[in-house]
């Protein structure tokens, strides 16, 4: 039976008015080197998203995010940054920006599922 293995992961932040500092958790990535895996979960509730900013561009958010998963999936029309490794991925998703997308801090921790882990830090920190 296999151990457990290093993961790092970094929740992602709908920050409508970056210059209030406010934002919604919308969804998780995660990156383990030793499981071969990226990916992340997102959910964009219109009812939390409105309570923060009524006027927000749904549209326009559903493409940052799509573009953040087709880099993780590494696809092709993910374009440049998705023709790199995995870990190379990762580092850009996370690197610090001020834009109504941003991350938290990475975190790192073990464990055994990499798949399983996503789901239940997706599930306590964003639902």
């Amino acid at each position: 039976m296999p151990g457990k293995e290093l993961f790092e992961y970094a929740v992602i932040r709908w920050v409508p008015r970056v210059e209030r500092e406010e934002f919604i958790n919308i969804g998780v990535v995660l990156y383990s080197r030793g499981q071969r895996f990226l990916d992340m979960k997102y959910e964009l509730s219109a009812e939390k998203l409105r309570a923060l900013y009524p006027s927000y561009d749904a549209e326009e958010l559903e493409t940052y995010l799509t573009g953040f998963d087709l880099i993780c999936k590494g696809a092709r029309a993910g374009g440049p940054i998705a023709d790199l490794p995995p870990a190379e991925r990762f580092r850009w998703l996370t690197a610090k920006r001020s834009t109504v997308i941003q991350l938290s801090a990475v975190h790192p921790g073990l464990c055994m599922d990499a798949r399983d882990t996503l789901d239940r830090l997706f599930n306590a920190l964003v639902l």
